[in-house]
Parts: C-alpha cells; sequence; structure tokens
C-alpha cells in the first residue's frame, strides 16, 4: 500500500500525520509512506528526523490583502499544482492524505484531478478555509470536533474521528514522568505552557501568579517558558520565588522535549489552546485553564477552547482578560474544589479520542481497498 502524506507549516498539521503514517505501519508494516511539505515548513526538520520520506513543492499561504506578493502568491499555487501532479505520477499512491495547511491544497487538487482517493483531516473546531474549500474534493472529511460539521454541505461526507495523539501521550505512567522530573508522583501538579514557542501574555502573568500558588499546600508546578522568554522569566523568579526555584515544587524549563512525561505528571493544564495540545490534554484526560492565542488563523484556538469549556472540560479566559487576578481565581477555584476538578477530568476524557489515529488508519485503509466512492 502507497499513502501519500500532504500538510506542513506548524506542528498542528505536521504531528497528526507522523501519528497516522506511524499507526498504519503498525497494521501495514510493508506500506510505502511520503510526505509533501515545503522547505520553509516545520515538515522540512520534523518529518526525516522521523525516518519518513519527504519531497517538497513550492507554495505558500494567501495573505488576506491583495498586494503584489498575491500574484506571486497565485504564480506559485499553480506552479505546485504541477509539481505536485508530478509527484503523484511518480509515486502512484493509493491515497492521498490532507492534514491541513496551505499545503494540502495544490495537493489534494492534483489527487483529485487523477481520480486517487483522498482524506482530509481537520484539526479544529473552526474549519480552515483550505479545509473547507477542498471538502468538495475529498471522499472523506476527518473531524476532531462534532462543532465542526455544520461548516460542511450535507453533502460532505464527514467523520468524527477526533485528533491523532502520538501513542507515548496515551501510554506514560505517572511514575514514569514523575520520576523523569523529579517530582512526588503523588502531589497534585501543575503544567503551565504556551506551546512549544512559549508565550509571552502567559509568561508575563505566571511571574506573578507563582508566589501565591506555590503558597498552596501540596501543590507542585512544571512550567515550560518557551526558549526566547525563559531568561527573563528565570531573573524575576529568582526575586519572587527563589527558595522554591530548584526544588521539586518548582520545576522551570525552556523547553520540554517529553511532554508525554509532563503530561503524565499533570492535575491540571494551564496552556494556549491549540489543536495538538488539545487533544493531548483531553487523551490523558486532564482539566484545563485554556488561554486562546488571539491572532490564530480565523480564531481558531477560541473555538477550540469554547468547545471544551461547554463541555464541561476546561475554563477558558481570553487574554484580554487575562490577569494575575483572574489566573489565581481560575486555579484556586479548581484545585480547592476537588469534586469540580474531578467532574472536569471525567468531561475531558469523555471528550478525548484516543483511538483516532486507528480510525484514520481504517478510512486509509478502506480507501486503498476501494471501498469508499471517488467525488
Amino acid at each position: 500500500m502507497k499513502v501519500m502524506i500532504a500538510g506542513g507549516g506548524t506542528g498542528g498539521h505536521v504531528y497528526p500525520g507522523i501519528t497516522i503514517a506511524k499507526t498504519l505501519l503498525e497494521r501495514e508494516p510493508d506500506a510505502h509512506i511520503m510526505f509533501v511539505g515545503t522547505k520553509r515548513g516545520l515538515e522540512a526538520d520534523v518529518v526525516p528526523k522521523e525516518g519518513f520520506n519527504l519531497v517538497f513543492i513550492d507554495v505558500t499561504g494567501f495573505r488576506r490583502k491583495l498586494s503584489t506578493e498575491t500574484f506571486l502568491t497565485i504564480y506559485r499555487a499553480v506552479k505546485s499544482f504541477f509539481q505536485a501532479t508530478t509527484i503523484i505520477k511518480a509515486f502512484k499512491p493509493e491515497v492521498v492524505v490532507g492534514t491541513g495547511g496551505y499545503v494540502s491544497g495544490p495537493v489534494i487538487l492534483a489527487a483529485w484531478f487523477l481520480r486517487i482517493p483522498t482524506l482530509i483531516h481537520e484539526q479544529n473546531a473552526l474549519p480552515g478555509y483550505t479545509t473547507r474549500i477542498l471538502s468538495r474534493l475529498a471522499c472523506v472529511v476527518g473531524l476532531t470536533y462534532p462543532e465542526s460539521v455544520k461548516y460542511f454541505p450535507q453533502s460532505i461526507k464527514t467523520r468524527l474521528t477526533g485528533n491523532p495523539v502520538r501513542r507515548s501521550i496515551l501510554e506514560t505512567t505517572r511514575d514514569k514522568g514523575s520520576a523523569a522530573f523529579g517530582i512526588d508522583p503523588k502531589t497534585t501538579t501543575i503544567l503551565v505552557f504556551g506551546g512549544s514557542q512559549g508565550a509571552r501574555a502567559i509568561n508575563k502573568v505566571m511571574v506573578q501568579v507563582l508566589p501565591e500558588v506555590m503558597g498552596f499546600k501540596d501543590i507542585q508546578v512544571i512550567y515550560q517558558t518557551g526558549k526566547h522568554d525563559y531568561s527573563r522569566v528565570m531573573k524575576e523568579l529568582k526575586t519572587t520565588c527563589g527558595e522554591a526555584l530548584g526544588t521539586r515544587n518548582l520545576t522551570v524549563k525552556e523547553y520540554i522535549y517529553r511532554m508525554d512525561y509532563a503530561m503524565a505528571c499533570a492535575d491540571l493544564v494551564v496552556s494556549r489552546a491549540g489543536a495538538i495540545s488539545i487533544a493531548e490534554i483531553t487523551g490523558r484526560g486532564l482539566p484545563s485553564i485554556l488561554i486562546p492565542f488571539p491572532s490564530s488563523a480565523e480564531g481558531h484556538q477560541e473555538k477550540n477552547a469554547e468547545a471544551l469549556e461547554s463541555a464541561g472540560a476546561a475554563f477558558m479566559i481570553r487574554e484580554k482578560d487575562l490577569s494575575p487576578e483572574s489566573l489565581i481565581h481560575a486555579i484556586s477555584g479548581i484545585l480547592k474544589d476537588k469534586d469540580q476538578l474531578r467532574r472536569m477530568a471525567a468531561k475531558s476524557r469523555a471528550l478525548g479520542r484516543p483511538d483516532a489515529a486507528d480510525e484514520l488508519a481504517d478510512i486509509i485503509v478502506s480507501l486503498a481497498k476501494g471501498h469508499a466512492r471517488r467525488p
């Protein structure tokens, strides 16, 4: 079986594709998988390191405002369609999968033109423009949230699959994670992170909140600042939390390379509301305080956070409302009410789809065997 996966730019598009690919290889060890991306996206670094072949096309995203750059983008879009067509003809995949981002556009279009079955996966509650446009060409659209269905015509075949999460996130034990961080597995743990690059808005508030949190009884914190803000945060924390720094009660990292260990330790998460983070949070069944990035494409992080809050799995604080007072109020309110913490955990677990990668692999295998009609 040959499968082509197109998607890139950010981790939210790259990592689901990698998880799908690994799941396919677990059940079809002889499968051949090829990724398509750009030299500028995260995929250029991550995909080869994961052991998969990656080929490049020259495409960029469309800007909302008309400018001279728009004409160059249109030229690249046309060029990338022909590049994708050539790549598909050479590789001869049975199925082409799009995991989002502007990379998916020309590849899914070329696959449709060549009459090859396609699957599109949407990670966010608010489907992106690329997904909504390409959905009319796809055999199946895999969705992460039930709220997403309303954005597609009834003629589109949608499947609620969830967002694929790497197996280690789901299977790492609390004892193993706690041992890796040198913390007490029996103590309530808060995990704070603002995405892989960190979040300046969260960091500014956390340095004021942490001294009070450190005063809570039986609480420990794992805090990722991001590389760009680490020095500033540590300088401030040495003044406000000096005694706690370097102890098991407060672990501060510029970057957490093993998020599976961190998630395994956590009882409460404070984070942005990116698609991957939420999939991992709900996959583990963790309560969360979500602070969506206000400039995310089409406001999709806020839609993701709203989906969890409406289900009772999370508490959302919009960045414009974020302050030391609002955050400490949310943290203390959740942690002091153990029943609420358990209820939120149960709601989060109910939203999690630990079998998402397997469901998407089932669809791909079915398409490869010709069980789905090509559009």
